[in-house]
């Protein structure tokens, strides 16, 4: 008896976008408008790319960057629910999925010490260059209408149950912990036995929401958050059963 939990990382881990916290760094803390008006629906990471190519012309080096990404807070009660995962591993594995990359993700998680909770992290693969710039590539190719060009949730969630039924591994209940437009996709996977846990007051539970008041509901049930003192609960009374 199993629950793989799924969490999406910005605005649900921490309580900020971490690509957009980055911009601190920058000259004055902001983009030039040229920069910021280079962004076209879909083609986030590829933006992103442009950003980091400016941070590194003006100089902003690694530890300045690790140093600034590290003082983003975590979202309320977060911190209690990671430590409540890690001591109840023998119930849950626990998965990443996110638009944000490697290199944000791998510090902010190591200077909490909450990446061992975590089996697997899903994320735009970053790197340093050898110029000491910041590079980030897409997740993966795909051919989802609904999601961004460079990462389909829904398409990572199914090769990843898809690769644990093959090594004998199935789950009694996925839990999805999440906030907005983009993981409504791996969410319209659940099934009836699988729960959605929308952040509340954010782009995921508004969608959710018009698709059962357009009478085409979500096919997993739904628990709404605040904190994530709300979700320990949840888990709780989940693995007291």
């Amino acid at each position: 008896m199993k629950f793989l939990l799924v969490f999406d990382f910005d605005h649900t881990i921490i309580d900020e976008n971490s690509d957009t916290w980055i911009v601190r760094c920058a000259p004055e803390k902001k983009l030039p408008n040229g920069l910021r008006n280079s962004y076209r629906p879909g083609h986030w990471t590829e933006y992103m790319g442009r950003v980091f190519v400016y941070l590194g012309d003006n100089g902003v080096k690694e530890d300045e960057m690790k140093r600034t990404m590290t003082t983003i807070p975590f979202t309320a009660g977060m911190v209690d629910l990671l430590g409540f995962v890690g001591e109840n591993k023998e119930s849950f594995d626990c998965i990443i999925v996110s638009d944000s990359n490697t290199v944000f993700i791998d510090w902010i998680l190591k200077a909490a010490d909450f990446h061992k909770v975590f089996d697997e992290v899903f994320t735009n693969p970053a790197a340093f260059s050898s110029t000491g710039y910041l590079t980030v590539q897409n997740f993966h190719a795909h051919c989802c209408a609904k999601c961004p060009k460079n990462l389909c949730k829904r398409k990572v969630l199914k090769e990843f149950l898809d690769k644990q039924l093959e090594r004998g591994v199935s789950y009694t209940q996925v839990v999805y912990i999440g906030d907005g437009g983009n993981d409504l996709c791996p969410v319209m996977l659940l099934k009836k036995g699988d729960i959605a846990m929308p952040r509340q007051g954010y782009t995921l539970e508004k969608k959710i929401s018009q698709l059962a008041r357009d009478l085409s509901p979500v096919e997993c049930s739904v628990l709404v958050w605040s904190s994530a003192i709300d979700i320990i609960s949840y888990l709780t009374a989940l693995i007291k059963k």
